[in-house]
């Protein structure tokens, strides 16, 4: 009766008008800010954080949390439609999305992704709802060595999701790593394969990376081959999967729904680095393995369930423990303490009606998204029949538009197109995409917590094994390795027998 009575004291926040209309406005600007290349939610939150000096507190943090969990589902759209992951988070929604969409199937997919990320909101606000303080808890046993571990796991699982061989996934990871190390060291403030370039002393731009390597290769190579989208038609029946494919996401989705919640809840891990493991996981699980990259319906929605669970289960450690996980949230944190209110343990307690109107709020919001992006399913399939050479200038333009609006530097706009160059070399020599790009985003908070690991235990490296978090994650990535060895030696024993 307790978390009942709760509900309903949130309910009677959430559900007044002002706060209905503040989580209108911040969803649907989420949603568009999420389908232009590069833009992302962080910018918009920044924009409207001096609004919220002039409202009530729950509303504007209603408001604000709008834009975050909208910007990731309208970050699918553009992901599925043009192969252009405008976040992070969405750059594994552009694996198994683009090729639907390509195929013909591009109203299925938006429509996968609409469901997956509701029922992954809805398990997050499960979640937050009715773990929160035990899940904070949980959150703080998770010290350098354990963060280590999680995200060497994360890693070797990108390498084991790969569709070229394990060593080429490998391969892809180590790259990341190295790309990752660009810029000022964290510890002694040196500046590390800069080239005396002032640009990238800050590190190569994440947005920049990843729409060069999944967008702008992806136009060289379809302006190069002179292909399009299959045409299809639209209608209620066309958008949904076959009961073939509900039976293959269904599940999919639930296992990516935890996996992202798991992530949500620890500082630092991130949506990106939970949609990558939701894919590696279901990649590996699923009977349909053979049509990852082709589009498979589970590759798709499993990541849109994870990072949208991560999006809701990000609260906890930032309300509960005053630990942002990423810069949203900092921010998050930040429109928080300028109204006063101080998040920590006490939060709950304190603020009671602040933090159960929130929760109901990321119902209210998601119902929402829901109503807003099915009707448009149609208006963005379309899309897909303007022909390629007028749709590809328009693209560049707004990946240039994206990419530049983060930094203000011109630099960036190379970069991107660097990348391009780069990702469709890679896609030429059978080199996966994906790994790298998770690898460079947890370079640096990879090294981070090795150095701080080995730092507290004045170099000793059986600190990584001492607690049992943390050598659980070691173990089963040492299991990921020799299971990916022992199938690839399985693959190749028929042509040894051949010859």
């Amino acid at each position: 009766m307790d978390l009942f009575s709760n509900i309903m004291d949130g309910a009677a926040v959430a559900l007044t008008w002002n706060a209905i209309f503040y989580c209108f406005i911040g969803v649907s600007l989420g949603m568009v800010v999420g389908v232009l290349p590069g833009i992302g939610p962080l910018p918009a939150i920044a924009m409207l954080l001096p609004i919220t000096f002039y409202i009530q507190p729950h509303e504007a943090v209603i408001m604000l949390a709008g834009i975050y969990y909208g910007g990731m589902y309208g970050g699918a759209t553009a992901s599925i439609l043009l192969n252009l992951p405008g976040t992070p988070a969405a750059a594994v929604t552009c694996l198994e999305g683009h090729p639907m969409a390509r195929n013909g199937r591009a109203s299925v997919a938006l429509f996968t992704a609409s469901v997956s990320s509701l029922v992954g909101s809805m398990i997050g606000i499960i979640l937050v709802g009715g773990f929160a303080p035990l899940l904070a808890k949980f959150a703080l046993r998770f010290g350098a060595p354990e963060y280590f571990s999680l995200m060497l796991f994360a890693l070797l699982g990108a390498a084991a999701i790969g569709s070229a061989s394990f060593l080429r996934s490998l391969a892809m990871v180590i790259l990341g790593l190295l790309l990752g190390i660009v810029g000022q060291d964290i510890t002694s403030g040196v500046f590390r394969f800069t080239f005396g370039l002032p640009p990238i002393e800050d590190g190569l731009n994440i947005v920049a990376v990843a729409m060069g390597i999944f967008g702008v290769s992806e136009i060289i190579a379809t302006v190069g081959i002179g292909g399009s989208p299959k045409p299809e038609r639209f209608g209620l029946r066309a958008m949904l999967p076959t009961r073939n494919e509900w039976r293959r996401a269904v599940p999919a989705m639930g296992r990516g729904s935890l996996i992202g919640a798991v992530c949500g809840i620890l500082p630092g891990a991130g949506a990106a680095m939970a949609s990558f493991v939701a894919y590696a996981v279901e990649r590996r699980v699923s009977k349909y393995a053979h049509m990852f990259g082709k589009g498979a319906i589970e590759g798709l929605a499993a990541p849109e369930s994870a990072n949208n669970a991560t999006a809701q289960a990000a609260f906890i450690p930032t309300l509960t423990l005053g630990v942002p996980g990423d810069a949203v949230m900092a921010v998050m944190m930040g429109a928080l303490m300028i109204h006063g209110i101080a998040p920590g343990p006490s939060l709950i307690t304190e603020q009671p009606t602040l933090f159960w109107g929130l929760v109901v709020s990321f119902l209210v919001g998601n119902v929402m998204l829901v109503i807003l992006n099915i009707p448009l399913v149609g208006l963005w399939t379309r899309l897909l029949t303007v022909p390629y050479q007028a749709l590809y200038p328009i693209i560049l333009v707004l990946v240039s538009m994206g990419v530049y609006s983060i930094n203000s530097s011109v630099f960036d706009i190379f970069l991107v197109a660097g990348f391009g160059i780069v990702g469709y070399g890679m896609s030429r020599l059978g080199f996966p995409p994906a790994p790298l790009v998770l690898a460079f985003i947890l370079s640096p908070m990879l090294e981070e917590n090795f150095r701080r690991a080995l730092l507290l235990s004045r170099g000793d490296f059986t600190i990584f094994v001492h607690g049992p978090i943390s050598a659980s994650f070691l173990l089963i990535s040492l299991l990921v390795v020799l299971f990916s060895i022992y199938s690839a030696l399985r693959a190749d024993k028929p042509a040894r027998s051949v010859l």
